[in-house]
């Protein structure tokens, strides 16, 4: 009599397992076909937005869902990314963010947990900054601004994208380890920085290959180093900063994804696959590697952790140490 109710209950149990995963597969279903929100949490144009609306078609194609960007800049992208972080675990809200990310967290008393409340999708990639001189000073190499600092201590400008910014950061540790002080100008973006850098209104700026290489390429400004590892294609001639005597000194712009934790694993992993199968597209990718100068990574959700630990490992005591404050 017992084997005869085995099957029954064998069947039972087979129904009540799959009753318990409904909710699993209809939160996967549901973020697959409604609308999503990608966040960009700083105004329209920079870098940040134009990757966002590059792979929007793409995404939309092959999630077969509705995606709209919105922009919420303020706070050093802080402002967007909360948004995200406070909003459902369920894969209908993204946030494309940038290097600002690793750094807020020590500048700002921020309303989440930069590593707790947010799941880490993609790290898009780096690119390395670049100092530049306007032409009419007389800086040929990183090692003239340190011999002239050192000279005339606080009698040279910088201007960075803002305060707190990584490119305010690295010039702050460099100027530590060179044993000199520059005077750093903070603007609120990269198109003032670049309008005052021009026009001769500060020494040197520094900012995102992005950013500064069409302006040497155009003869407006006159690169002195780079940050990176190694020398942008786009600028050959222009030594790292580890060419000229700053060993293992590596400072990167950097672009991610994140999402509201804690988001189930599918939903990351089918939005991740979408969207690194959308940045591959040849006209996109040839857009962000030659046009933004940005080396593509696509690293999973735990390359993007493990980076975004190191990068607030190596910015956290820099702000700290110096006294830096937000904006």
């Amino acid at each position: 009599m017992a084997n005869a109710k085995l099957p029954h209950r064998r069947r039972f149990l087979h129904l009540a397992a799959g009753a318990a995963a409904l909710p699993a597969v209809s939160g996967i279903a549901r973020a697959q076909s409604r609308t999503l929100r990608i966040v960009v949490p700083f105004p329209p144009g920079g870098t940040v937005d134009p990757i966002a609306r590059m792979v929007q078609p793409g995404l939309q194609e092959r999630l077969g869902a509705t995606v709209i960007i919105e922009n919420k800049p303020g706070a050093s992208g802080s402002i967007g990314t909360a948004l995200v972080a406070k909003s459902p675990p369920d894969g209908s809200n993204w946030v494309f963010v940038f290097d600002t990310h690793a750094v807020n967290p020590f500048l700002q008393s921020l309303p989440f947990d930069t590593e707790k409340d947010l799941d880490p999708v993609l790290l898009i990639g780096t690119a390395p900054m670049i100092i530049a001189a306007h032409p009419s000073r007389p800086f040929r190499t990183f090692a003239d601004v340190v011999g002239a600092a050192k000279s005339k201590p606080e009698s040279i400008t910088f201007g960075s994208i803002g305060n707190g910014s990584l490119g305010h950061l690295s010039m702050v540790l460099l100027s530590q380890r060179a044993g000199v002080k520059i005077v750093h100008v903070p603007y609120r973006g990269g198109g003032p920085l670049i309008n005052d850098g021009i026009a001769g209104h500060v020494d040197l700026v520094i900012g995102s290959a992005a950013l500064v290489t069409p302006q040497v390429q155009g003869g407006k400004l006159r690169a002195l180093a780079q940050t990176g590892k190694s020398r942008v294609t786009a600028l050959p001639d222009i030594p790292t900063l580890m060419d000229a005597g700053f060993l293992d000194f590596e400072a990167y712009a950097w672009w991610g994804v994140f999402t509201a934790a804690p988001t189930p694993t599918p939903i990351v992993e089918r939005f991740r696959a979408a969207l690194v199968d959308a940045l591959n597209e040849p006209t996109i990718k040839k857009q962000i590697s030659e046009n933004l100068q940005i080396t593509m990574l696509l690293g999973g959700p735990e390359e993007q952790r493990t980076f975004l630990a190191q990068q607030m490992k190596l910015w956290g005591p820099v702000v700290r140490e110096h006294g830096i404050k937000g904006e």
